[in-house]
């Protein structure tokens, strides 16, 4: 599909970026502006870095960004911005989830492209608003599930589509992180704040920060799509008002089981997330903490253990590798490879460009996805724990 360039014309060089959230004292702002400057594709001209104009101005200030390019909302800043000749080109919003719906509309509509993190919305009505959106203005969107940028994942998902493991069975995700064992929403920490406030996260706790994440993953790499769902989400922290721990049977199309745990209060975990496949002829097990590597075991054989930049690594896994095999390559570098991947959906997004068959990342369709499975998954538990449809 050609895309018109919307408000301003598009030139070459480094895509310009603003961002929506992300100001001083918020973790993942700066983890997406690394991401962006990894391999040079990106520059950030532009912000609406807080809800509070005394902080935005101040992070727009150290961030280097012009005092005229600091906006006080992002409503403001998507219609300045569309109107400038030299205007962002892209969006990346980093916000609380609440503000994610209206943030993506807002640029969408003003012929900006979008980067979002997850979960894309509150609301599976917010998402397919978004996706209906996005498929009307032809704009790019962008779900930052950033563990899909991992070579080993991208390995993973190739082996799995060329049979490597045969029909698959059995999907096993795990995700466990101990922060939120005690009320830490209670003592300053602003992440732990909107994280379990219901009107900024949404119906979800644990599913939706990191549920989501695991679930995603396994579909990203098994191509299977979940039917049905029992879930059991509980409260364990007193007084909490969203689940800290989640604990899932999955029911795929095509007849393969699945199970996923994922909690926030597994006292000893960081950010313990796992992924194990199993199928009529082979297995893969991989972990986050250890992402360079990938376990392989064809039925009756020794494992193979693979690794990103070594025999067995396929080109898939080659081709989001920066650094040489032996050195450690993780988060940062699987966030940059979304970031990678957005700027080659974009500059392929410009007029006259031919589409990039190889660009491979998160859709708004995978942000529909996320959130009919955190509703599902609400729905299930507060019902008793049964089986439920997905969507």
């Amino acid at each position: 599909m050609t895309i018109e360039a919307s408000g301003h014309e598009k030139t070459g060089g480094r895509i310009r970026l603003g961002m929506v959230g992300g100001g001083q004292g918020a973790f993942i702002g700066a983890v997406h502006r690394i991401a962006a400057r990894i391999d040079g594709q990106f520059e950030l001209v532009a912000g609406a870095l807080s809800s509070e104009p005394a902080r935005a101005k101040a992070s727009a200030l150290e961030l280097g960004i012009a005092t005229e390019r600091s906006y006080g909302s992002f409503e403001e800043m998507a219609r300045a911005e569309a109107a400038r000749p030299d205007g962002i080109e892209a969006v990346s919003i980093v916000t609380p989830n609440h503000v994610h719906a209206p943030a993506a509309r807002a640029f969408l509509e003003a012929g900006i492209h979008v980067i979002c993190d997850k979960p894309m919305t509150t609301t599976v009505a917010e998402a397919q608003g978004l996706v209906d959106l996005v498929e009307k203005s032809g704009q790019v969107f962008v779900l930052t599930h950033n563990y899909t940028g991992y070579p080993m994942m991208r390995q993973a998902r190739a082996m799995v589509a060329q049979g490597e493991l045969g029909d698959i069975r059995v999907v096993q995700a795990e995700y466990p992180q101990d922060w939120l064992t005690e009320r830490a929403e209670l003592s300053g920490s602003k992440q732990a704040e909107w994280r379990t406030d219901p009107t900024r996260s949404g119906a979800g706790g644990a599913i939706g920060d990191i549920g989501t994440h695991a679930y995603h993953l396994a579909a990203f790499v098994t191509g299977l799509e979940a039917d049905a769902l029992l879930a059991q989400l509980t409260t364990f922290a007193p007084g909490r008002l969203l689940d800290d721990d989640v604990q899932i049977l999955l029911r795929y199309k095509g007849g393969a089981r699945g199970m996923l745990w994922a909690s926030q209060v597994a006292v000893g975990n960081e950010n313990g997330l796992k992924l194990r496949i199993y199928g009529t002829k082979g297995g893969l097990e991989w972990t986050q903490a250890d992402p360079n590597y990938l376990w392989f075991t064809r039925f009756g054989q020794p494992k193979q253990l693979l690794t990103r930049a070594g025999a067995g690594a396929l080109p898939e896994a080659a081709r989001v590798t920066r650094v040489p095999s032996g050195h450690p390559e993780g988060y940062l570098e699987g966030f940059a490879t979304i970031y990678a991947e957005a700027a080659r959906a974009i500059r392929a997004a410009r007029p006259g460009a031919s589409p990039d068959a190889g660009t491979i990342y998160p859709t708004v369709h995978d942000g529909l996805a996320g959130m009919r499975f955190i509703e599902a998954a609400v729905a299930s538990s507060k019902a008793g724990n049964v089986w439920t449809k997905i969507g």
